[in-house]
């Protein structure tokens, strides 16, 4: 994705025209890169409706900012923006997690008389787990979901760059998610007994 010269300069032509407004300006970039924005966003998120959205998004930003953003390197440009898209939607998603749904599973008439018990253990078991976490991972997912801090709030407090505040967060998310289904595989067949 990374252009030769000639191509660097045809899109710095075609931003310069975009930064007057230019609409086939910005057609003729859409057209070329497009695909390639989708793809980067599909290679992370491996969903097709989302990859388009945040495709869709990278040239809604590119358009309104066209006028205000000197922007050097155009694909690498185009590059960051989907992937700042993958994160914040990664992001998004992570603070609706699943853990609301196993909590209201356990609460649900079919978990009887023992369903009071169960969330119980079930809050206890998943703050143990949230304890083995790595200690930068563990206070920052507890700063993330416990205190409701954005990541570049907790950047700014931890000093860290918010790129590392995203990565430490997927590890726990990711970390936590895998150990919460095995969690919850093993409720379910305690509930079936």
């Amino acid at each position: 994705m990374y252009p030769d010269n000639s191509q660097s300069l045809e899109d710095n032509a075609l931003l310069l025209q975009l930064s007057e407004g230019n609409k086939h300006a910005f057609d003729i970039l859409y057209n070329k890169y497009w695909k390639q924005v989708f793809n980067a966003a599909y290679k992370r998120l491996n969903n097709i409706e989302q990859s388009q959205d945040i495709a869709q998004d990278v040239f809604v930003q590119l358009w309104t900012r066209g006028s205000k953003t000197q922007i050097e390197n155009l694909p690498a440009y185009l590059l960051v923006a989907a992937r700042n898209g993958v994160f914040k939607k990664m992001e998004k998603e992570a603070k609706y997690s699943a853990l609301p749904d196993v909590a209201e599973q356990l609460e649900s008439p079919f978990g009887g008389a023992d369903s009071g018990v169960l969330h119980q253990e079930f809050l206890i078991a998943f703050n143990e787990l949230v304890n083995t976490l790595p200690t930068q991972q563990r206070i920052i997912f507890k700063m993330r979901f416990e205190e409701e801090l954005s990541s570049q709030q907790i950047a700014d407090q931890l000093e860290l760059s918010p790129k590392t505040v995203r990565n430490q967060l997927g590890k726990a998310l990711s970390s936590l998610r895998s150990s919460m289904l095995l969690m919850h595989l093993l409720l379910f067949l305690y509930q079936g007994r």
